[in-house]
């Protein structure tokens, strides 16, 4: 008795059929480029760049059909990849915001803002 099994043969269909569906996914990618829908822009080429990917993965290269527990590995690294590029997203698209608070005072009566001071004077009393 052999383990090994025999390569799982996809019909012809099911690969043109994939195909197409890549094409229509491509042709979806130009149109989506020529809407501006802001923010959204970018989670909507990641997910269609995402969807395109995962169609390769299990069916061109067999991965849909081949050991599970390879299937549940890649599964888990694009859930992980998916979530640092969520978080770098979420730190770069923010960023701006930080200019917000830097031009606001941080307690509006401090004694520093009324312009009654002078810079550098000693109020000690030593000096005199």
């Amino acid at each position: 008795m052999s383990d090994q099994t025999s390569p799982h043969v996809i019909p012809l269909k099911v690969y043109l059929g994939i195909g197409a569906t890549l094409m229509v996914f491509t042709l979806i990618t130009v149109l989506a480029v020529q809407i501006d829908l802001g923010f959204f822009n970018i989670i909507l080429a990641l997910a269609i760049a995402t969807t395109k990917a995962l169609l390769v993965a299990f069916f061109f290269m067999h991965l849909y059909y081949d050991n599970k527990m390879l299937f549940f590995i890649f599964a888990t690294s694009i859930f992980f990849l998916s979530v640092l590029i969520s978080l770098t997203l979420a730190d770069t698209l923010r960023r701006g915001d930080i200019y917000e608070y830097r031009n606001t005072n941080i307690e509006q009566n401090a004694i520093i803002y009324d312009g009654t001071s002078t810079a550098g004077a000693d109020t000690s009393g030593a000096g005199h």
